[in-house]
Formats: structure tokens, C-alpha cells, sequence
């Protein structure tokens, strides 16, 4: 006959209920605190990255803007020359026919300045991590951009009217296009460059 197989039963205490539960639970926790510490470094690594490109536009922009106050200064002494010399002004607009090379020989803006890591970083949100001061510069700068390069669309509004390209119209037409160079570009320039150093200095402690 076959022996009876004995069944072992094996006894826990309550103190090995209790330590399995904690050693679930801490296990539990440590897992939800490692998943936040990792994404937390991701978030810290994206907006270090886009703090980095928002810095490097700064600096593109910067000397981008440079160059073009240099050239719209050209800009008005080309205007200061018309107004001034008739010949040069029929040059410019003769029987209704807008040459704007002899004023502008490298159209209304010679540069671009660009906004993709500034929209980025919105999108990031990259300011929650700069303080107020900061955050006001970099808004004041990029809205200041946007303005100097809205000069193109309110040049061209001047220009393209027909009543600007008649001939007894002529030296107002020149009066407004220095007026409209000075209003959107070439006066607000100067305090854009240094808000634009101040920025880059400031974004290099971050």
C-alpha cells in the first residue's frame, strides 16, 4: 500500500504579514519616486536644451540686428539724398514706376530675426522656471522684434498706394518713408541691442 503523502503547511506569523506588506509598498513607492526623478530629468534636460537655443537666438538676432541698423541708417541717408537731389528722386519713382533699389538696395529689411526657439520655450514652459524679471526682458525684446520686422508690411502699404507714386506726391512719399523707418526700425534698434546683451548674460546663469 501506498504511504500517505504528509501535507506541510507552512505557519506565518503576523510580523511576516506585516514585512511582505511593507516590502510591497516600499517597493510600490520606490518605483513611483524613480518615474518622477527620471521625468523630472527629462523636464530639466528640455528646458535646458531650450534655454540654450532661446540663448543662441538671442545672439543670431543680436547680430542680425546690428548689421540691419547699419544698413537702414544707409537707408535714410539714401532718402536725406533724394529729398535733397530731385534727379536722384525721379530715380526712385519716375512715371508712377517704383525703383526701390536706389533707396533701399537690399529691400526694406536686409535681415530676418527669428522667434522659433522663443515659441519653443512657450511651449516648454520654459519661463515657469525664470524669474519675473527675466521673463518681462525676453517678452519686451521678442515684441520689439516682431515690430521692427512689421516695417516691411507698413513700408509697403506707403509705396504700393497709388497716390504715392504721383510725381507732385513725390517728396511726401519719401517724407513718410523715412518717417516710417524711423518709427518702426532704426529708433527703437538701439535700446533692442542692449535689452538683447542683457538677456544673453542673464540666460547664462540658467
Amino acid at each position: 500500500m501506498k504511504k500517505d503523502l504528509q501535507e506541510v503547511i507552512a505557519v506565518r506569523t503576523w510580523k511576516e504579514y506585516i514585512e511582505e506588506s511593507v516590502l510591497i509598498i516600499f517597493s510600490v513607492v520606490l518605483a513611483l519616486f524613480l518615474t518622477e526623478l527620471f521625468q523630472k530629468f527629462h523636464e530639466n534636460n528640455l528646458i535646458r536644451e531650450a534655454v540654450h537655443e532661446l540663448r543662441e537666438e538671442l545672439i543670431s538676432n543680436r547680430k542680425s540686428e546690428e548689421i540691419q541698423l547699419r544698413y537702414h541708417l544707409q537707408v535714410l541717408k539714401n532718402i536725406d539724398s533724394a529729398l535733397a537731389d530731385p534727379a536722384v528722386a525721379q530715380q526712385f519713382i519716375n512715371n508712377g514706376a517704383l525703383n526701390l533699389k536706389v533707396i533701399a538696395p537690399e529691400g526694406v529689411l536686409c535681415r530676418d530675426l527669428n522667434d522659433v526657439a522663443w515659441q519653443v520655450a512657450k511651449q516648454r514652459d520654459v519661463f515657469a522656471k525664470l524669474d519675473l524679471s527675466t521673463y518681462s526682458l525676453l517678452t519686451t525684446i521678442y515684441d520689439n522684434q516682431q515690430r521692427i520686422m512689421k516695417s516691411e508690411s507698413e513700408i509697403a502699404k506707403v509705396l504700393e498706394s497709388w497716390e504715392s507714386r504721383k510725381p507732385e506726391n513725390l517728396r511726401t512719399t519719401l517724407i513718410l518713408l523715412k518717417e516710417n523707418y524711423l518709427g518702426w526700425a532704426v529708433d527703437r534698434a538701439p535700446g533692442l541691442l542692449t535689452k538683447y546683451q542683457e538677456a544673453i548674460d542673464k540666460l547664462r546663469n540658467y
